[in-house]
């Protein structure tokens, strides 16, 4: 389905949303692995402190909600570097909501990064590919968007709308000689996940998570999930009818 990646030497990468967590970690074993970074999110500062010093890293700040200053960003590196083999989605907000404390400017922000940030994203790099003929981009979802889950009223919402989209994607740009992959982590320690006041199953380091990233573009898979103890469990479970999901998951969140 996608063209596995063999090495990464001198392969041209854009991470948005690397600043912190996965993001952040997958710059790093991507320098180390000889590719070519360039890195964004809000906060040049941050960018800066990941890549420090590498001579093959771009640091280009932009806003997840700012389109036009995504699409700049993409001209920026395709005029440097003479274009983008991949490209990575992870910018994401995350504010634990349930369904009794609906917060509209927090699911607003939430959708607007999470999902509206990612169609830029796609609009930015998918007519620089297909001009190509060639590429892959990634969108990084989450299991959450399997099935409703507590806490998740807003999160949850948004990584279904990725998942679905990346499907969308793959169906229309695959046969064009694009690569699309979806990426969906379990529970891995960041900034966002700092916020759970709950128990996380298999919780992974973002440097493993970014590992689990490279194995699987190694492959050919459409989606990339880890850990799969955790993942291929929560997949059993989207398998579930609602009359018994609904009931098994509110008992075992304590909702």
């Amino acid at each position: 389905m996608n063209a596995p990646v063999t090495h990464w030497r001198g392969r041209r990468v854009w991470l948005f949303g690397a600043s912190s967590g996965i993001g952040a970690a997958l710059a790093r074993r991507l320098l180390a692995e000889g590719a070519r970074v360039a890195i964004s999110a809000r906060s040049a500062t941050r960018l800066r402190a990941v890549v420090d010093v590498a001579p093959q890293a771009m640091v280009l700040p932009c806003d997840a909600t700012d389109a036009a200053s995504m699409a700049a960003v993409a001209t920026t590196i395709v005029g440097a570097w003479g274009g983008i083999d991949t490209a990575i989605y992870l910018a994401g907000d995350y504010v634990p909501m349930r369904g009794w404390e609906i917060d509209l400017a927090a699911v607003e922000r939430t959708l607007a990064v999470n999902v509206g940030g990612a169609y830029a994203f796609a609009a930015a790099v998918v007519p620089h590919f297909l001009a190509r003929g060639c590429g892959d981009m990634a969108l990084v979802a989450s299991v959450a968007g399997y099935r409703g889950l507590p806490k998740a009223l807003a999160y949850g919402p948004s990584k279904a709308a990725l998942v679905n989209f990346a499907e969308s994607l793959a169906i229309d740009l695959q046969p064009r000689g694009v690569g699309v992959r979806l990426i969906n982590p379990g529970f891995v320690a960041t900034q966002l996940t700092a916020k759970n006041d709950f128990a996380m199953p298999a919780l992974l380091t973002p440097e493993a998570a970014a590992d689990e990233i490279l194995a699987g573009y190694r492959g050919k898979a459409f989606e990339i999930h880890f850990p799969k103890r955790f993942t291929c469990f929560m997949k059993l479970l989207a398998l579930l009818p609602a009359r018994i999901y609904l009931p098994l998951v509110r008992r075992f969140s304590g909702g």
